[in-house]
């Protein structure tokens, strides 16, 4: 049975680790990204995070309910990683563009932690705020409700599935994300044209471009469809 979550204060009260640090939400948080790049999912354990805190396991559960809490909470914090600092212009296509691409960026920032949180909902302060800022430019472009909501929905479903996408990919061990990369030049790139006549037409674009994210892309394809939506 874990202890029951108290308020911050009474946390701050508590000694210090064996580290000399006093334990935080943001100080478990960040530990527990930094267990995620280094070891992956697997590898996050309260056992492990307390010996990482310096600290017994059991006092994780002072700040967390359980282990998917935690997760929760580091989903919102890529979440914030991602808003950070970001102001409107005014210009809603470019805006929306500008958070997609912040969003995407904040995960692939902790591709280990992304694969884990991505396609998790969490109701939390940061993923709100940033549902209602993203309603809110498309509601202030003029978009309907019912159009800014399916809008959004696309919007938000297609930044964090390319996020798991891309980030799976750069989880991957190096010797055999490298490997996956040269498939494109070894082997689609010699298919015959009488076999593969559309690869081989296009095997050196195919080379050039398959390596790398197609977020942008579909971003753009995704904004410039609700552009023709609103301007007809």
């Amino acid at each position: 049975m874990t202890e029951r979550v108290v308020d911050e204060a009474s946390r701050r009260r508590r000694r210090p680790t064996k580290h000399g640090q006093i334990l935080t939400h943001r100080l478990i948080v960040e530990t527990a990204l930094r267990m995620l790049r280094e070891h992956g999912a697997a590898g996050l354990t309260a056992r492990r995070l307390g010996l990482a805190l310096g600290a017994d396991a059991s006092a994780v559960y002072r700040y967390f309910r359980g282990m998917d809490d935690l997760v929760l909470a580091i989903a919102d914090e890529l979440y914030g990683h991602a808003m950070a600092g970001w102001a409107a212009t005014g210009d809603w296509r470019g805006d929306l563009r500008d958070l997609g691409l912040r969003i995407h960026h904040a995960y692939l920032a902790h591709p280990q932690a992304a694969v884990l949180t991505a396609s998790r909902v969490t109701g939390r302060p940061n993923e709100v705020a940033g549902d209602e800022t993203i309603l809110g430019i498309l509601r202030g472009a003029g978009f309907p409700d019912g159009d800014a909501v399916r809008i959004y929905h696309a919007f938000i479903d297609q930044s964090l599935a390319f996020a798991i996408l891309d980030a799976a990919t750069l989880a991957l061990p190096k010797a055999a994300r490298e490997a996956d990369e040269e498939v494109w030049h070894d082997t689609y790139a010699r298919l015959p044209a009488a076999t593969h006549p559309n690869i081989a037409a296009t095997a050196p674009l195919l080379v050039a471009r398959m390596n790398d994210s197609a977020y942008p892309t579909a971003l753009d394809m995704l904004l410039s469809s609700a552009s023709a939506q609103l301007s007809g």
